[in-house]
C-alpha cells in the first residue's frame, strides 16, 4: 500500500468540512423533489455558484419533456429540471466523470422538509446523503485537487442531473455523451452502509405501465356484459409475481382506474417495477410478459398496451472496474479507511455509465442512511472523511494509476 505523500496530504489539508456542512444546510433547505420544478430551479443556481468555483465551461441543459401515462391512460408530458454539466480540460488525454443528482424523492410539500440534529455527528434532513451531502464532497474533492500539483494532467466533466430519482429519463442521453471516451467515472450516491461500504454490482431496473382497455356495463342489471379491466390488472399482478426466479424481482405497485361503485370498470393501469442481475434475466422476463399479456388478454377479453421497459441496465465489476475499486481501497487504507464493498439491490446513474464500458464506483458520497424516508442522516464527520478519498483518487489518477 502506498502511504500519502506531503504533496498528497496537503491537498487534503484544505478540505473545509465547516464549508461542505454549510453548503448542506443551505441546499437541504430547499425543496428538490423531482417534479418540484421552482425548487429544481434554486438548486440549480446554488450549484452553479458553486461549480463556478472551478475552472472550466459550465453549462445547464433544459431537456424535453418526459412521456408519462397519466391515470386516463393516456401519454402526457412531463417537465423536469435542467441538468447542469461543467467541462473542465477538454483537451486533456485522460478525462473523468463525476457525477451527482439535484433531486429528491420528497415532492414539493411533503412533511419532512426540515433538518434535525439528532446528536453532534448526526444530521437528520431531506437530501442530506442521497443526495446533496454527497454533491458537497465531490464539491469539496474538486477544489482540493485543483490547488494541487498535477491537477492539469487530466481533465473532467461534473454532471448533475435533475431526474435521477425517477430513472434520468431526460437526463440519459446527456449522460451517454458525457461518458464517451472517459478513463473512469466517480458518483456520489451515500455509501451503500453506514460504515462506508460500497455498492459493487447492481441489478438492472425498469419501470412498466400495462393500460388495459375493457367494457363498461352496470354492475346490477348487465355485469354479464361488462369486461372488468380491473379484475384483468389483479390477475396481471398475480401473474407477474409468479413469474420471479433466480434474482429476478417484480413489484407490482399500483393499479389505477375505475369510477362509481356500480359501474364494471372499462379502464386500469397497472404500474410496476423489474429488477434484474442480468441481460438474460430481462429478456427473459420481456418474452414471459409478452406470453402473459396475450394469456390475461384473451381470458379477460380485454386489450392490454404496454408502456415503458428496462432505464437502467445490470452493472457488472468487470476487469476495469474491479482495478478501479481496488485503487479507492487502497487510497481509503492510506487514510486509515477500511473500503469493501457488496452487492446491491439498488440502481442508481452508475448502471447508465457502467453500460457505456466506463468503470464507476458509484457510493464515494457520505456515509448515512435511511434515504427515501423521513429518517434520512448524515454522518457529519463524513463530508472531509469522503471528501479526503475522492481527493487522493484523483490525484493517484493524475499520476497515472489506472493508466
Amino acid at each position: 500500500m502506498k502511504q500519502v505523500s506531503s504533496l498528497e496530504a496537503g491537498a487534503i489539508d484544505r478540505i473545509d468540512q465547516a464549508r461542505a456542512l454549510s453548503r448542506v444546510e443551505s441546499w437541504c433547505a430547499i425543496n428538490s423533489g423531482t417534479g418540484n420544478l421552482a425548487g429544481l430551479a434554486c438548486m440549480a443556481n446554488l450549484l452553479s455558484q458553486t461549480l463556478s468555483e472551478l475552472p472550466g465551461d459550465l453549462q445547464r441543459f433544459v431537456p424535453e419533456p418526459e412521456t408519462a401515462i397519466g391515470k386516463d391512460g393516456q401519454p402526457v408530458l412531463v417537465e423536469r429540471g435542467a441538468h447542469l454539466l461543467l467541462s473542465v480540460r477538454p483537451e486533456a488525454s485522460r478525462r473523468l466523470l463525476m457525477t451527482g443528482h439535484m433531486d429528491t424523492v420528497f415532492p414539493q410539500g411533503h412533511p419532512f422538509d426540515h433538518l434535525t440534529w439528532r446528536d453532534q455527528q448526526t444530521l437528520n434532513g431531506p437530501g442530506v446523503a442521497d443526495m446533496k451531502g454527497g454533491i458537497a464532497v465531490m464539491t469539496e474533492a474538486l477544489l482540493a485537487f485543483e490547488d494541487s500539483p498535477g491537477a492539469d494532467r487530466i481533465g473532467y466533466d461534473v454532471l448533475i442531473n435533475s431526474d435521477e430519482e425517477t430513472g434520468s429519463l431526460t437526463s440519459a442521453p446527456l449522460i451517454a455523451r458525457a461518458a464517451a471516451g472517459k478513463h473512469a467515472a466517480l458518483t456520489y450516491e451515500p455509501s451503500a452502509l453506514p460504515d462506508g461500504t460500497l455498492a459493487g454490482e447492481r441489478s438492472g431496473s425498469g419501470n412498466y405501465v400495462l393500460v388495459i382497455h375493457g367494457r363498461s356495463a352496470h354492475a346490477g342489471r348487465n355485469p354479464e356484459d361488462g369486461r372488468n379491466a380491473i379484475v384483468a390488472a389483479a390477475a396481471l399482478a398475480l401473474g407477474l409475481k409468479a413469474m420471479e426466479r433466480g434474482s429476478l424481482r417484480i413489484n407490482p405497485a399500483a393499479i389505477d382506474g375505475g369510477s362509481a361503485v356500480n359501474v364494471v370498470p372499462d379502464l386500469a393501469m397497472l404500474r410496476f417495477n423489474l429488477r434484474a442481475k442480468s441481460e438474460a434475466e430481462t429478456d427473459g422476463f420481456n418474452r414471459d410478459l409478452q406470453v402473459l399479456i396475450a394469456r390475461i388478454s384473451a381470458e379477460h377479453d380485454v386489450s392490454i398496451h404496454r408502456h415503458g421497459g428496462v432505464s437502467r441496465p445490470p452493472k457488472r465489476i468487470d476487469e476495469p472496474a474491479r482495478k478501479l475499486f481496488e485503487l479507492v481501497r487502497d487510497c481509503g487504507a492510506a487514510l486509515g479507511q477500511d473500503i469493501r464493498w457488496q452487492d446491491s439491490g439498488g440502481v442508481c446513474d452508475g448502471n447508465n455509465i457502467a453500460a457505456c464500458g466506463v468503470p464507476v464506483v458509484d457510493t464515494l458520497g457520505v456515509r448515512g442512511g435511511a434515504i427515501h424516508s423521513a429518517d434520512e442522516y448524515l454522518i457529519v464527520p463524513s463530508l472531509a472523511e469522503r471528501a479526503a478519498l475522492s481527493t487522493l483518487i484523483l490525484m493517484r489518477l493524475a499520476d497515472g494509476a489506472l493508466a
